[in-house]
C-alpha cells in the first residue's frame, strides 16, 4: 500500500476519472475493468510514482506488433524450414516488440493469397508474403498499403504497386549465377540444358529464368537449352517431368531447377543412373538438398538464409513502425552458393 504522505489511490482515481474501487482492482491485477480504462490507471499510477520503475516500463511500452507471415504450402522443403524459423523467432525473445505468426496457403494461386491478405489485414498491423505478381494480389496489396498496413514481400516480390520494403535476392543475378556455373561445369561437352521451373506466377522464377537465358546466350550460344517445364515446387511433378526429359533427350547434360523440391529431380537422376554424366543446379539448402550433394546427385546449391530473411523482415517491421527508413540496420542478404567441398 502507499504511503499516506504519497500519492493514494484517490489521487489516482482523480487525475484518470475513474472510482477508487476501480483503481484498487486494476493495481491488484483484478478481473472486471475494460483494458482502456485499465491502461488509464496505470499510467496514471506511473505519472504519480505509485509504480515501481519496471512496472513504469512495461505501461509504456507500446503493443506488440501484430505480423504475419504468409507462405506457399506444399512440398518445399526450404519454404517448410524458412516457417520453422519464423515460428522460432515468435516464440524467442528477439529484442522486436512483435509478436509474429506464419501461416501456409495454397501455393500458385493468386485468389486465395488476396484473400488471405485482406483476412490478415483486419487484424495485423503488417504482413510480410511471398508475393505472387497477379493483378488481385496487386490490387489488395495496394489497398493494405494504402490502409496504413506494412507489406513486405520475401522471396518474392511484386511490380507496380506500392509495399514497404522486400526481403529477398536480385533473381536474375541468382539466374545468371546459376547460368554461369553450369556453363563452366561443363567445360568442353556439349548437349542440351533442361530448366524445370515451379511457375512464372512468381517473378521470383521469372526472373532466375529470365537471367539463366541470357547468360546462357551471352557465354554458351552453343549450348540449346530446351523449354522450361512447370513442376510447381511439387516433388512429383519435378520427378515426372526428369524422367520424360531423361527419356526425350539422350544428350542432356545439365538442368537447372528454378523453383524448389529438388528430390523429385534427383529422385529421376538416382534411377537413370546417368547423375554422374548431369549437371544438376537447383536452389534452397535444406537437409535432402545437403545430402544429395554429399552423393553427388547436385553439384550446386544456391540458397539465401531463412534465419536472416527472417531477422531482416522483423527488422524492417520495427523500423516501420517507428517511422524509420526501412533498410535502416539491416543486415544484407546475400546469396550463397554452396557445393559439397564449402558445405557449412
Amino acid at each position: 500500500m502507499p504511503k499516506t504522505t504519497g500519492p493514494v489511490i484517490k489521487d489516482i482515481a482523480e487525475l484518470c476519472g475513474v472510482s477508487p474501487a476501480t483503481v484498487d482492482r486494476v493495481l491488484n491485477k483484478r478481473p472486471g475493468v475494460r483494458e482502456r480504462t485499465a491502461k488509464r490507471v496505470l499510467q496514471a499510477a506511473a505519472e504519480l510514482g505509485y509504480l515501481p520503475e519496471n512496472d513504469m516500463q512495461d505501461v509504456f511500452r507500446p503493443k506488440p506488433m501484430r505480423v504475419v507471415f504468409l507462405l506457399p504450402s506444399g512440398t518445399n522443403p526450404y519454404l517448410r524450414l524458412l516457417g520453422d524459423r519464423i515460428k522460432t523467432a515468435a516464440e524467442a525473445t528477439t529484442g522486436y516488440n512483435i509478436r509474429a505468426r506464419v501461416f501456409f496457403i495454397d501455393s500458385f494461386n493468386p485468389k486465395l493469397l488476396s484473400e488471405a491478405l485482406r483476412q490478415h489485414g483486419q487484424k495485423a498491423d503488417g504482413i510480410a508474403f511471398m508475393a505472387i505478381d497477379h493483378p488481385l494480389v496487386r490490387e489488395t496489396v495496394s489497398e493494405l498499403q494504402d490502409a496504413g498496413k506494412h507489406m513486405i514481400t520475401v522471396v518474392s516480390d511484386i511490380s507496380g504497386v506500392p509495399r514497404a520494403a522486400y526481403v529477398g535476392l536480385d533473381n536474375r543475378a541468382v539466374g545468371r549465377t546459376a547460368g554461369y556455373m553450369l556453363g563452366r561445369f561443363m567445360g568442353p561437352n556439349r548437349g542440351r540444358v533442361a530448366m524445370i521451373a515451379a511457375s512464372r506466377t512468381y517473378r521470383a522464377h521469372e526472373e532466375r529464368e529470365m537471367g539463366f537465358l541470357s547468360l546462357m546466350a551471352e557465354d554458351f550460344p552453343d549450348i540449346r537449352v530446351v523449354a522450361a517445364r512447370e513442376g510447381h515446387d511439387d516433388r512429383s511433378e519435378n520427378y515426372l517431368h526428369t524422367k520424360s526429359l531423361l527419356e526425350e533427350y539422350p544428350d542432356l547434360v545439365g538442368i537447372y531447377n528454378v523453383g524448389g523440391s529438388s528430390d523429385g529431380v534427383a529422385r529421376a537422376l538416382r534411377e537413370s543412373g546417368r547423375a554422374g554424366d548431369i549437371i544438376f543446379i537447383g536452389h534452397g539448402l535444406t537437409p535432402d538438398t545437403r545430402r544429395f550433394l554429399l552423393e553427388g546427385l547436385m553439384d550446386v546449391v544456391i540458397t539465401q538464409s531463412p534465419g536472416v530473411i527472417v531477422q531482416n523482415a522483423l527488422r524492417t517491421f520495427e523500423n516501420l513502425r517507428g517511422g524509420n527508413p526501412a533498410e535502416k540496420d539491416v543486415a544484407k542478404l546475400t546469396m550463397e552458393v554452396v557445393v559439397k567441398e564449402n558445405l557449412p
